[in-house]
């Protein structure tokens, strides 16, 4: 399949034949049942995960083979391409997509005991591990990567990175808590354990400073931001130190770590079992 995928999107063919379709429909159920993903770990990398520059290809065959037709439902009018209709579950995916607008594009994985509220949105080659939960108003972008019993507070936004096709998608390991109206974007990595507070914003021009560490971490000019494992963000500000920046007394929005997480932080942000 790699190598057809490649092929399909360096040479465009003047019409698609049925095979071709097949090859993508074939694809795209990988993606769907996770045994292809658009990033997966790999302890070789400094960073401990891989692009698959190639499935990002596929998905973008998925929209050049595509037509735009008529998707509407319950009265409400929606026009998208053939290639990615909404998702369709069984009782037996083990998954909760309770009632009130939500959505998951074809082509996302979602891993069991997934719950979304709504109304929230999972975008095409989008990754959810077992046991998370997306809640209402959040966004899972396309290729992003969002590992086991994580929750995606209300509001907020993971960042979809699907091209350049061998930029790293936005990743959320396991066990992160992020909180409301956060924002995670350009492939973005968050570790193991991370802890984002209310309203805290990640993004490749942003430093985070680390008060525990006493370091500043950023992005490289080919590498992502990467959030250490069980780091606890919240929002902050950095005063201006020169020009009239100082003289008017601003400041300027920063990311900080404030602590790293133990056993008092795990008790604030324990998940309630009761609700899954």
């Amino acid at each position: 399949m790699h190598a057809e995928i490649e092929r399909l999107f360096d040479s465009k063919p003047a019409a698609y034949s049925a095979a071709d379709i097949r090859l993508f429909e074939d694809f795209r159920r990988a993606l769907e049942e996770g045994s292809i993903r658009a990033a997966e770990p790999d302890a070789a990398s400094p960073t401990g995960w891989r692009v698959n520059a190639w499935v990002k290809k596929g998905i973008l065959v998925g929209f050049r083979i595509g037509t735009i037709v008529d998707m509407s439902a319950g009265g409400l009018s929606f026009l998208d391409k053939s290639t990615y209709p909404a998702q369709r579950f069984t009782p037996a995916a083990g998954i909760r997509i309770v009632p009130g607008g939500s959505s998951v594009r074809s082509g996302a994985y979602l891993g069991k005991s997934v719950t979304c509220m709504p109304p929230m949105y999972i975008n095409v080659g989008a990754y959810v591990g077992d046991g998370t939960m997306v809640d209402s108003h959040a966004l899972v972008g396309s290729c992003a990567q969002v590992g086991a019993n994580c929750h995606i507070s209300a509001a907020s936004q993971i960042g979809g990175v699907l091209e350049p096709v061998g930029a790293m998608p936005v990743i959320v390991e396991d066990d992160v808590l992020i909180g409301g109206n956060c924002g995670v974007y350009e492939g973005t990595i968050l570790k193991r354990r991370v802890v984002l507070g209310t309203g805290t914003i990640l993004n490749r021009s942003t430093p985070v400073y680390d008060l525990v560490r006493q370091t500043v971490h950023k992005a490289g000019e080919e590498d992502p931001l990467v959030i250490p494992e069980g780091a606890v963000v919240v929002a902050g500000s950095r005063a201006i130190t020169s020009g009239p920046g100082k003289e008017w007394g601003i400041s300027v929005y920063t990311p900080v770590i404030v602590k790293y997480r133990d056993a008092k932080t795990d008790s604030k942000i324990q998940l309630e079992d009761l609700l899954r």
